[in-house]
């Protein structure tokens, strides 16, 4: 097997900060001068303020998975929004990604549930309909007699394309079909707005 050439140049503590330092520096939105102080960070706390990190990454990754409805990440088979018998389960609102749920529930406009698609169709990617939760999506529709679906997919080239692909599925539905209103700004993505404006979207939004 070929040897990986590291990112950065062996740090003077060792290969085993060097390999820190690449592995923060992977993370969003983290530069190498802040991995560099992470990777220092970790190194100058005691072994078991150190571990907290690793262990609370283990645990994440062994005990959240998607919900086995909407594809939410949670920690049991269902999310608690699932599981919440105020919702009203004929509402739901399409989302790419479970950040962008997060987003548009903390606007505290939305009382129906939620359907997150893992991702969008991209063509240009490989990512097609059956990469995604499609499938489960339109089942759902059907089992739960859902009479609207609000589609929330980032407005993008990909996110409006998805939604017209689910729109066109359901085209001999009876199900009602919404987007958000654009006052989110086409090109944006839903979890850098802010709470009034997903607000304001959740309650404009209109036919699709």
């Amino acid at each position: 097997m070929a040897h990986r050439e590291p990112k950065f140049r062996s740090h003077p503590y060792g290969p085993a900060v060097t390999e820190l330092i690449e592995q923060f520096s992977a993370l969003p939105g983290i530069g190498s001068k802040s991995a560099e102080r992470l990777a220092y960070h970790v190194v100058t706390e005691s072994p078991d303020e150190a571990l907290k990190l690793a262990d609370a990454i283990r645990r994440v990754k062994t005990s959240v998975r998607p919900c086995a409805i909407c594809f939410n990440w949670t920690e049991d088979e269902t999310c608690s929004i699932c599981n919440d018998h105020s919702r009203d389960k004929q509402l739901i609102c399409v989302v790419e990604q479970p950040k962008d749920l997060l987003s548009l529930e903390a606007s505290g406009a939305f009382q129906g549930v939620y359907h997150v698609l893992l991702g969008r169709i991209s063509p240009l990617e490989g990512i097609g309909p059956d990469d995604l939760t499609i499938t489960p999506l339109l089942r759902r529709i059907k089992q739960d007699q859902v009479r609207e679906l609000v589609m929330a997919t980032n407005p993008t080239l990909e996110g409006d394309g998805t939604s017209l692909f689910i729109s066109n599925c359901l085209a001999d539905d009876s199900v009602k079909i919404t987007r958000l209103a654009r006052g989110i700004a086409t090109g944006s993505v839903l979890e850098f707005a802010n709470k009034a404006m997903l607000a304001d979207a959740l309650r404009g939004r209109q036919h699709f």
